[in-house]
C-alpha cells in the first residue's frame, strides 16, 4: 500500500458488507498478505493456513512460478477477458491438461468451460445429463454439497442452505450415501432395490451425482466398491454418472482426480476451486464425447473461461503433475496428517478420523466442541474450520505444498487448542 494512503477502518465491514458473510465472523483479522501456507494481517501477525480457501489454494498462496507467469501475461498486455474466443492462454492450458492429465489417465473427455464457480459447473452438468437422456430426475445423496444456486441447491443436502432458497427445490431424489446407516447396511443395495422397483416411486434418473469424499458434509469417504456399484447401477438404468470433484480434486485426495484408483470412468466430472492453481475463479465440466450435446451458447456466461486463470492453471499442471514426484510426496503428507489426527481423535471420547488423502479430519461428536477447538486454534495462530451436518468435524485442508515441518507446527497448535477446549468442557461440566 502506498505510504500516503490510510487503510480504511475495519468498521466498514459491519456498516456495509452483507450479513451473508460467514468465515470472517470466526476469523475477524484483516488479512493483508500471504505466502505458501501462511497468511498475515496488516500488523504482521501470522497464521498457518489449514483451510486453503476451502481447498481453492491447494498449491499454497502466491506460488512464485504461477505469479511470475501471470505478471508476465498482464505486463505484456495479454488478453484479460475473452468470452469463449480462442486465445493463446486457453490453447496452452488445454494442451497441458490433455498431455499431463487426460491422456495418461486414458480419458477422452471434452472440456467445457462454464461460469467461474463450482455451482455453475454443477448446473451445467445437471442440465447436460437431462438433455442427453431426456429425463429430469437427478439422484443425489445425503450430506452432499454441490452449491447454492437453485439447481445445484436442489442436489445439496444441507437444510440450512436449502432454507435460503425461498422456493421449492425440485428435480432431485435423495438417497443414502455410503455408510449412512453405519455398518448395518450397504446403501448401494438400497439404491439398487429402489431403482428396480417399478412402484418404488423414483422417476428414471438422468444422472447419479456424488462426491467421493463429502467435503462440507463431514468428510464422509465412499468406499471404492460402493462407487463402482453406483457407477454400474447408473449405466444399467440409463443414467449418467456425475462425479463432483470440485473440492476433492486437484490432488486433495492424493491423486489429481479423487476417483482415479476406484476403477470408474465418470460420464461427467465437475471441477473448480484449485483448478486455476492460484485462487483465481475458474470452473469446467469434463464430458464424454457422446454426451457433449449442448448447442453453441446453450449454457453460456460472460466469464466462461478466465484467461488469467488459464495462465496459472497451465503452470500448476506442468509444475506439479508432469511426473509422479508430487503425488508421491502427497502420500507421505497424508500419512503424517493421519497420524497427528489420530492423536486428536484419542483425546476425544469416540473421536473418529474421517476422509482420506489430504482431506481428513476428526469427528469430535459436537459442533460446539469442534467450533471451540477451531476458535482457540485461530487465537493461537492456525486457520482451520469445521464441517459436517452438525459442524462436528474439525477439518484439515492445508495446502498440498505445505512442508512437513509446517504441518507439524500446525498440529501442535491444533492439539493444544483441543486440550484447552476439552479442559474447558470438563470444567463447565463439573460446575
Amino acid at each position: 500500500m502506498p505510504k500516503d494512503m490510510t487503510a480504511p477502518s475495519t468498521d466498514i465491514f459491519e456498516r456495509r458488507e452483507s450479513a451473508a458473510r460467514s468465515y470472517c465472523r470466526g476469523m475477524p483479522a484483516t488479512f493483508a498478505t500471504a505466502r505458501g501456507s501462511q497468511v498475515f494481517d496488516a500488523e504482521g501477525r501470522s497464521w498457518i493456513d489449514f483451510l486453503a480457501g476451502c481447498s481453492s489454494l491447494n498449491y499454497g498462496h502466491n506460488d512464485p512460478d504461477m505469479k511470475e507467469a501471470l505478471i508476465a501475461h498482464i505486463s505484456g498486455d495479454g488478453i484479460a477477458h475473452g468470452l469463449d474466443l480462442h486465445t493463446d492462454a486457453k490453447a496452452a492450458f488445454l494442451a497441458a491438461f490433455e498431455r499431463h492429465i487426460l491422456e495418461p489417465r486414458d480419458m477422452d473427455h471434452r472440456v467445457m468451460f462454464t461460469g467461474p464457480t463450482g455451482a455453475n459447473a454443477v448446473e451445467a452438468a445437471m442440465k447436460l445429463a437431462r438433455k442427453a437422456t431426456g429425463r429430469t430426475n437427478i439422484i443425489a445423496f445425503t450430506n452432499g454439497f454441490h452449491g447454492v444456486t437453485a439447481g445445484a441447491l436442489a442436489a445439496t443436502g444441507n437444510g440450512y442452505h436449502r432454507g435460503g432458497a425461498g422456493m421449492a427445490l425440485q428435480g432431485v431424489t435423495r438417497m443414502p450415501y455410503d455408510g449412512y446407516f453405519g455398518g448395518h447396511a450397504d446403501t448401494a443395495d438400497f439404491l439398487e432395490v429402489m431403482l428396480k422397483d417399478k412402484s418404488g416411486g423414483i422417476d428414471a434418473p438422468a444422472a447419479i451425482l456424488l462426491e467421493t469424499v463429502q467435503g462440507e458434509g463431514g468428510l464422509n469417504a465412499a468406499r471404492p466398491e460402493w462407487v463402482q456399484r453406483v457407477a454400474k447401477l447408473a449405466k444399467a438404468h440409463g443414467a449418467l454418472l456425475i462425479i463432483d470433484d470440485i473440492q476433492a480434486g486437484c490432488g486433495r485426495c492424493g491423486s489429481f482426480f479423487s476417483f482415479e484408483e476406484m476403477g470408474v470412468t465418470p460420464d461427467i466430472v465437475t471441477m473448480a476451486k484449485s483448478l486455476s492453481g492460484f485462487g483465481l475463479p475458474m470452473a469446467m465440466v469434463l464430458v464424454r464425447p457422446e454426451h457433449d450435446l449442448f448447442g453453441p451458447a446453450e449454457h453460456n456466461g460472460t466469464f466462461r473461461g478466465n484467461t488469467h486463470a488459464f495462465v496459472t492453471a497451465r503452470v500448476a499442471i506442468e509444475k506439479f503433475w508432469a511426473d509422479d514426484g508430487f503425488q508421491k510426496d502427497l502420500a507421505d503428507k497424508a500419512a503424517l496428517i493421519h497420524d497427528r489426527l489420530a492423536d486428536l481423535a484419542a483425546m476425544v471420547p469416540e473421536g473418529r478420523i474421517k476422509g482420506r488423502g489430504l482431506m481428513q479430519g476428526v469427528d469430535v461428536g459436537s459442533g460446539d466442541l469442534a467450533g471451540d477447538i477451531c476458535a482457540r486454534a485461530y487465537d493461537m495462530g492456525l486457520v482451520i474450520e469445521t464441517s459436517g451436518n452438525e459442524d462436528q468435524v474439525v477439518k484439515v485442508l492445508a495446502p498440498l505444498t505445505t512442508s512437513q515441518e509446517v504441518l507439524r507446527k500446525g498440529f501442535e497448535i491444533l492439539l493444544k487448542a483441543a486440550d484447552e477446549a476439552l479442559a474447558g468442557t470438563t470444567k463447565m461440566a463439573a460446575e
